[in-house]
């Protein structure tokens, strides 16, 4: 019996540490070597210290900076482990707030988000991406228009010309993968490190 058997168990070993160790380590040290600024997470950095990713959100409250996507992710609460609390862009907890069009609680968020956006900015329609959440809660990008939305709330916070703020996002916006692939996007970190880069 431990004849037909050993052979099952030698494939499962030596499957295991193939797709298991020598594969993943392979791949790694692979992508470090030809990606290395993507395998070591996309990090930004500012004064030799990172701030951030290129690839995951972070939340902007400031009216002197942009603000990104909205993130429905969530923590748990320190006070009731049974609850959970808001944590917006935690990426240990990815994923989208599963309220869907019938719930009460995401048209009132809706509706209170775009009244506050549409004081913000009378006459001009809110874009979506600024009430809306994305799948993951991570997003760091918004659509263009979503930027041009914000630059008068920016303008006014930072006493800037307008035009200057829209050229900044206009040097920030990342167009389609190849011309083809996706939509031009708006990386909100980058932009914000433009703008404080640009002085005011």
């Amino acid at each position: 019996m431990l004849r037909e058997i050993r052979p099952a168990i030698v494939l499962l070993v030596a499957l295991t540490v193939i797709t298991g160790l020598v594969y993943p380590l392979a791949m790694t040290r692979i992508a470090g070597v030809l990606f290395p600024s993507q395998a070591q997470g996309s990090l930004i950095e500012k004064d030799g210290k990172v701030i951030g990713s290129a690839l995951i959100g972070q939340e902007f409250k400031d009216d002197r900076y942009f603000h990104g996507r909205l993130s429905a992710t969530v923590a748990p609460d320190p006070n009731d482990s049974s609850k959970t609390v808001p944590a917006p862009y935690n990426a240990a907890n990815s994923g989208g707030s599963n309220l869907g069009p019938t719930s009460k609680a995401l048209a009132d968020r809706l509706k209170e988000d775009v009244d506050k956006l549409k004081a913000e900015n009378p006459g001009q329609p809110v874009p979506l991406d600024l009430v809306t959440t994305s799948g993951s809660g991570l997003d760091p990008h918004i659509s263009p228009e979503a930027a041009q939305f914000q630059v008068p709330r920016v303008a006014r916070a930072r006493n800037m010309p307008e035009d200057l703020l829209r050229q900044i996002v206009a040097a920030n916006t990342e167009s389609r993968l190849l011309g083809l692939i996706g939509e031009p996007r708006v990386n909100v970190l980058a932009l914000n490190l433009a703008l404080d880069r640009a002085g005011k």
